[in-house]
Parts: structure tokens; C-alpha cells; sequence
């Protein structure tokens, strides 16, 4: 097994283990009940994960309130926790305007049971102007911020030119991406990590599973040729190259995306539904890959580590 290391979240100086615990899938009331939610955060912290993401959109706003239960009685205090701010099921168009980020915070917070939450990001604004204008989003976050109530400032949205417009406002702390750094796709190395590199941002890489087609299970060829019309299909022949050598195609994905070149200033997140995933996941991220798969794996299909 390799221990995974602790890692530096840009200017936030915040330590977190390079892996962290995403909470999107926890929320779901088909796919966990509120005692298997909390032994599974539990259970992550207890095996060295200190970095919780979830958000007021993620099981229809169920998330907050689980992750809550699961950090109260002591562990809250145990973990770096970071939220989202725009997206609760409430506001179905997200809503960024002063009124709708107040409401959205207090909500939060009190799901949380905290009165500090170490990062709040932007989450997925269709447009990148509406929570940067005067009175709006960010600056309700720079406020909370002032008064102590929320550590760093970041966003979370999958456009690369959203990454690099809220970069440039200068009070980005942490940009979140998802689906672009992964076996299958790694745009996000040429636009978003060079810059927040450059600014000092922390880097957090999501989906890096590709929405379950680098989970394990065989992947539908159609369903990825439908999230990705601009390239041909890779999932389904890296599973069976994978299949054909006695290599879970999950323990490569996870391997790679801990290796992106985010220079020791960024994490990756991954989001089970379950303890099971969980540890699956887990031991995939820490999992012993000979030096040789890799290079086949490469030579195969041009990616590597």
C-alpha cells in the first residue's frame, strides 16, 4: 500500500491529504441511509482522510445536513470542510445575488452545525458575471470572510474560462474542476492548472472516475460517446486492455490523477455512496502499480505517469 501524502492547497496553506472525501453521492436517500452517510465520513477520517467537500445542491441539499451529523460529537474538528454556495434546490436556476448567497450560507452553516467552514466555492454558475458583480456573491463571501466565519474563497465549475475569470479577480483561493484531468481526458492541465499555479490558487480535481467509466465495471461505449462527442469513445478500450491483463482499470485511474501536475498545491476528490465504494476507491488510490503496467498502459494508449 502507498501512503498518501499530505499536500499544500495554494495560498490557502491548508494541509490536506491528497485525497479527500466528496459527499455528493452521500446525500442521496436511494443510495444511503443517514447512519451509513455518517459511518462512511467516519470511517474516511479514521483512515486518514481530513478533507470534506460537499455542497447545498448535492442530494437535494441532503448532504449538508448528513455531513453535519457525521462531524458533530467531536470529528468536526478533525477535517478541513469546504461548501458550496448557489446551488441549493431551492434556487433551481442558481442564484447568486446578495439575497440568495446570505440565505444560502446561513442555510449551510446550520445544516453544517458549524460556525466555520474552511472554504466556500462558487458552484457551477451558468454565466461567470452574475457572482462576481458589485453587492453579489463574492462579495458576501469576502465579507463572511472578514469576519471570520469562512477561511478561503474559491469556485467550482467545469468551464476552463470561468477558472481563468475568477482567477483574475485575485481573491480565488481554490478552483475546482471536474472530468478534465482523467485517464480519458486531461485538458485541464493546459488552461486551468498552469494559471492557478502561476496565482497561487489550490488546484481540486474532481470526477476523476469520469462519471463511473473508469470505476471498475464495464463501460457503455454509448453513453460516454454522448458526454464526449468531440473525441472517439477510450473508456472501453482501456477496461478491456485492463480486463485482458488482470489490472482494474480503477486502481490506473486513480494512480494517474494523484500524479497530475499540480506540483504538491492541489488535491483530488472522489465521491462514494457507500462505506464499499469507499474502501474500494480507497485502496485503488493506494494501491502498489508496477512500473511496467505503465509503461505498457502508455505505449497503448499515450498516457501514463
Amino acid at each position: 500500500m502507498v501512503a498518501l501524502e499530505t499536500r499544500r492547497l495554494g495560498r490557502t496553506e491548508m494541509k490536506p491529504k491528497a485525497l479527500g472525501l466528496g459527499c455528493a453521492h452521500l446525500g442521496n436517500p436511494k443510495r444511503a441511509t443517514d447512519e451509513e452517510a455518517v459511518a462512511t465520513v467516519r470511517e474516511a477520517i479514521e483512515r486518514g482522510i481530513n478533507f470534506i467537500d460537499t455542497a447545498a445542491g448535492y442530494g437535494g441539499g441532503n448532504s449538508e445536513r448528513r455531513v453535519g451529523l457525521a462531524l458533530s460529537e467531536g470529528w468536526r474538528e478533525k477535517v478541513y470542510l469546504q461548501t458550496k454556495v448557489g446551488s441549493h434546490p431551492r434556487f433551481p436556476n442558481r442564484d447568486f445575488s446578495r439575497e440568495g448567497s446570505l440565505w444560502s450560507l446561513e442555510n449551510s452553516f446550520r445544516e453544517l452545525q458549524t460556525e466555520y467552514v474552511d472554504s466556500v466555492l462558487i458552484h457551477g454558475p451558468r454565466e461567470i458575471e452574475p457572482p462576481l458583480e458589485p453587492g453579489a456573491c463574492l462579495d458576501v463571501l469576502l465579507e463572511w470572510k472578514e469576519k471570520g466565519r469562512i477561511g478561503h474563497i474559491g469556485i467550482g465549475v467545469r468551464q476552463h474560462d470561468f477558472h481563468r475569470r475568477a482567477i483574475e479577480t485575485g481573491e480565488m483561493d481554490i478552483v475546482l474542476s471536474f472530468l478534465d484531468y482523467t485517464l480519458l481526458d486531461q485538458s485541464v492541465a493546459k488552461t486551468t492548472i498552469p494559471l492557478a499555479l502561476e496565482q497561487d490558487a489550490g488546484i481540486i480535481l474532481a470526477s476523476v472516475l469520469g462519471m463511473g467509466l473508469l470505476a471498475g465495471p464495464e463501460p457503455d461505449t454509448e453513453r460516454e460517446r454522448r458526454a464526449s462527442s468531440d473525441r472517439e469513445p477510450r473508456a472501453h478500450p482501456m477496461w478491456e486492455w485492463c480486463r485482458e491483463r488482470g489490472v482494474n482499470i480503477r486502481d490506473l485511474a486513480m494512480q494517474f490523477v494523484l500524479q497530475a501536475p499540480v506540483q504538491g498545491n492541489g488535491i483530488v476528490l472522489f465521491g462514494p455512496a457507500d462505506r464499499k465504494e469507499f474502501g474500494e476507491v480507497f485502496e485503488s488510490a493506494t494501491a502498489n502499480i508496477q512500473e511496467d503496467v505503465w509503461q505498457d498502459f502508455q505505449a497503448a494508449f499515450g498516457v501514463g505517469i
